[in-house]
């Protein structure tokens, strides 16, 4: 599983609307709309490296209001809510 962070430049009247649309995308686990530098952020988890391409070269740039993209992968996750389920089971 490869699991990215999308940050993305929308057209201004668009957020909302690309929003909907990458949110509907089985590769997206969570859409925010953000302040600052970027309009949105996405949480992208995907079988493989091949998956993230396709995902960002074929699917993504389809969305034309998207003007700018940053796309980071994840090496390790430091999450208090893993933790709390990890010790969660047996429990």
């Amino acid at each position: 599983m490869v699991t990215s962070i999308i940050l993305f430049n929308v057209e201004r009247t668009k957020i909302n609307e690309v929003a909907e649309q990458l949110a509907a995308m089985d590769e997206f686990s969570e859409v925010y709309s953000v302040s600052g530098n970027y309009d949105l952020v996405a949480i992208a988890r995907v079988a493989d490296n091949e998956a993230l391409s396709q995902l960002v070269t074929a699917k993504i740039v389809q969305i034309t209001p998207i003007q700018h993209t940053e796309t980071m992968l994840a090496f390790q996750a430091f999450s208090r809510h893993d933790l709390e389920a990890l010790f969660a089971i047996g429990s």
